[in-house]
């Protein structure tokens, strides 16, 4: 049973990224204001034209990415950079299928996943001109001039992103908080917070919040759609509190992706309002993910009735499939003990009895037999002496015990069945019968 300090300690805020890596991710944080005056705005490209253009660089890398089989978190890394690129550049002047490669170059030699040259420039030739079958040759001119642009465009992205070519991608963040609510086996809720992380990379998201409230707010939307709440810690601090995460930023974030969802392509011609908002100023005792009556104390958790209401799980920190089989075995232990017996009295393991107005009463409590064999007897009157018939009858089980002299000479006494009957004694007892 685990106690509260191990509760406490299953609660612990996982690792920060270095305080460089903070800092260095904190000077690519803009405002909404400040995303609406970028390069390819102020050139006169239209707000929702920049958005759809970028999301479709971001395409372009996860298919070239998916082609060459190359891991989802160098796949972020690269829409990062382009994300960031274009704070600096216009649409206009750079193509963002030209730059959406040089930067899945830069990425997986950054996150050291390297292809080589030739496949890289093949798989983009394939995914630009919608052809995945195209035969692609080095001496075709599609081949030089998407070579020739990845390698021109390396030293401008690097210029453009300042040489900060370390990130901590919002994935590993979200692991990590997984693991430490023990979620990683809850299909659902992972998958969810996985696919609100990798819509994200299509919007600019990572222009907005840092790559930690991106993980939280991924977590936050799932738990919300899965209808799962998580308890205080054992000081009643909210989860978001625990892993220090500010609930105005995160519901902010789901605030944006979900108005990014309606404004899609897909969402079209729907009225608006079909994903659900979050004041980003709301109580947070009446939030859904947060099970405010619940705390860890003691390892159980301890809350409030609901009043016949259908609520959320509540995942506690050992909330897994293993903490709750331990838990249905508590209950079924304390069933047992509980349990009412034939007469409506709820038995005891130490021998008593509890009647039905809470009274105790002693039971006689059956004693094992001793080792010799013989089992025990109250103490009663002497019995009455009278010959064996039988040379083969065992020992009466309701017969005084013999002491150690008398059952060692019964022991050596051998009767062969088979022979005479044994003769009697002059006092009308067996010859080789003990006397009790």
């Amino acid at each position: 049973m685990p106690t509260a300090t191990e509760g406490s300690q299953s609660l612990q805020t996982p690792a920060l990224p270095s305080e460089i890596l903070m800092v260095a991710e904190t000077q690519w944080l803009f405002t909404e204001a400040e995303l609406l005056q970028t390069p390819s705005i102020l050139d006169g490209l239209a707000p929702e034209k920049e958005r759809e253009n970028r999301s479709k660089g971001v395409n372009f890398i996860l298919q070239v990415g998916i082609m060459l089989k190359l891991p989802q978190i160098t796949l972020a890394t690269a829409s990062v950079f382009l994300h960031r690129f274009y704070m600096r550049h216009s649409m206009q002047i750079y193509h963002y299928y030209s730059m959406a490669a040089t930067c899945l170059f830069l990425a997986y030699k950054v996150e050291e996943c390297v292809r080589k040259m030739k496949e890289l420039v093949v798989a983009c030739v394939r995914v630009a001109q919608k052809d995945p079958h195209k035969n692609v040759d080095e001496q075709d001119k599609e081949y030089w001039r998407w070579r020739d642009n990845i390698l021109q465009y390396e030293d401008l992205l690097l210029e453009a992103i300042c040489f900060d070519l370390s990130l901590e991608p919002p994935y590993k963040t979200l692991f990590d908080l997984l693991m430490q609510f023990e979620q990683g086996d809850n299909k659902k809720l992972r998958n969810a917070a996985w696919a609100f992380v990798n819509d994200s990379c299509l919007t600019t998201l990572c222009l907005l919040f840092p790559s930690r409230t991106i993980a939280a707010s991924a977590l936050y939307a799932a738990a919300k759609h899965c209808d799962v709440a998580f308890p205080d810690d054992a000081r009643g601090r909210p989860w978001w509190e625990v892993i220090d995460v500010d609930v105005g930023s995160i519901r902010r974030a789901c605030n944006y992706m979900a108005s990014i969802y309606e404004s899609g392509p897909a969402k079209a011609g729907k009225e608006s309002g079909m994903y659900e908002r979050t004041p980003g100023n709301g109580d947070e005792r009446e939030d859904k993910t947060r099970s405010a009556g619940v705390k860890i104390e003691d390892g159980r958790s301890s809350g409030g009735s609901n009043d016949g209401l259908a609520s959320p799980m509540v995942v506690s920190p050992k909330g897994s499939q293993a903490g709750a089989k331990r838990g249905r075995q508590e209950e079924g232990e304390a069933e047992t003990e509980q349990a009412p017996s034939v007469n409506g009295a709820g038995h005891e393991a130490n021998g008593h009895a509890i009647n039905q107005d809470g009274s105790r009463k002693r039971q006689k409590v059956k004693e094992e037999p001793s080792r010799n064999g013989f089992a025990p007897q109250p103490e009663q009157g002497p019995i009455p002496h009278r010959p064996t018939t039988a040379p083969n009858s065992e020992q009466p089980t309701d017969a005084a015990q013999p002491d150690g002299a008398a059952v060692a000479l019964a022991r050596d006494t051998k009767v062969e069945v088979g022979l005479e009957s044994p003769q009697l004694e002059e006092d009308g007892s067996e010859e080789g019968e003990v006397e009790a």
